[in-house]
């Protein structure tokens, strides 16, 4: 990793760190859940850096991919709350969640996927093997007598992408692949009352550009063109009824997903409909590792 390609991870990991606790902060019985994620995302750009993906914030069951359409009438009340953040700069990424508990009882799951993430930290180094990071994740969160969701996991970060290799298991899948130096990764246990499995469920609002083509209609070429703005990371439609209007936009995601430009990632729920809780940092694999996402 060349070292200018280091500091932007660096630095990525630093403002999502700040702007996850300054969205934290914002999660209040009575707030509007598509306000606060406006000023979330509001924050990143005050900050210098470009959103990764689009601020999510998934409640109760849902562990993933829950982003506010312009007409979400959600209002925080006693929901538990899966906030995740991902930052830019430069194409270099941090990747960083917490869990609000609104309800404040729920605070022994959130602490099981926090201490997860903690525990799992401690062990990784350059040769540490991907099922042993499993191991204590899980090991951790059965320890507070809950269950890691085994199908979702962490991942690599890459230049301008927020899902690569290697994948980090949240139970010990006895994976012996070594972390090697200069990768980038993000651990991103969760934890859950219910089974330990999530399926797509709802609608989705987010989606990724998956190849290059072109397209005939104009105003589908236009959308396509804000589309490409994003370099292949993750979207909302929400940023794109900003700029187009709503019947425009539904018509060219249509066509989009038709011709297979654009893939779509509906909410991610527990499958038994039990409670989820998310916690998630970013880590330069080093000679002495660097958790980027770690508040000062």
């Amino acid at each position: 990793m060349e070292e200018k390609e280091k500091q932007d991870y660096i630095q990525a990991g630093k403002i999502a760190a700040e702007v996850l606790d300054y969205g934290r902060g914002l999660i209040k019985k009575g707030s509007s859940l598509l306000e606060v994620t406006d000023k979330i995302e509001k924050k990143i750009f005050e900050l210098k850096a470009e959103p990764a993906f689009p601020v999510q914030i998934s409640l109760n069951a849902a562990a993933a991919h829950y982003c506010p359409d312009s007409e979400d009438k959600i209002i925080f009340e006693d929901q538990l709350c899966c906030l995740d953040v991902g930052v830019h700069v430069n194409g270099s990424i941090g990747d960083n969640a917490l869990t609000v508990d609104l309800s404040g009882k729920n605070i022994e799951l959130v602490k099981a996927s926090r201490e997860a993430v903690n525990e799992a930290l401690k062990i990784i180094q350059i040769g540490t093997k991907l099922g042993e990071i499993g191991k204590v994740i899980q090991e951790t969160i059965e320890s507070f007598g809950f269950k890691p969701v085994r199908n979702l996991s962490g991942h690599g970060l890459e230049s301008y992408n927020i899902h690569s290799k290697p994948t980090i298991p949240n139970y010990d899948n006895k994976d012996t692949t070594e972390l090697k130096k200069g990768q980038v990764i993000a651990i991103e246990p969760f934890a859950t009352s219910g089974a330990g499995l999530i399926h797509e469920k709802g609608n989705a609002t987010v989606f990724a550009q998956i190849v290059k083509k072109p397209v005939r209609v104009g105003f589908v070429r236009d959308i396509l063109k804000q589309i490409e703005s994003y370099k292949m990371l993750p979207f909302t439609k929400r940023w794109l009824t900003a700029k187009f209007s709503e019947p425009k936009v539904n018509y060219a995601l249509k066509q989009l997903k038709q011709f297979e430009i654009i893939k779509e990632y509906p909410p991610l729920v527990e499958r038994s409909e039990a409670l989820v809780s998310q916690a998630e940092h970013s880590v330069i694999v080093d000679d002495k590792i660097i958790v980027t996402t770690k508040l000062d």
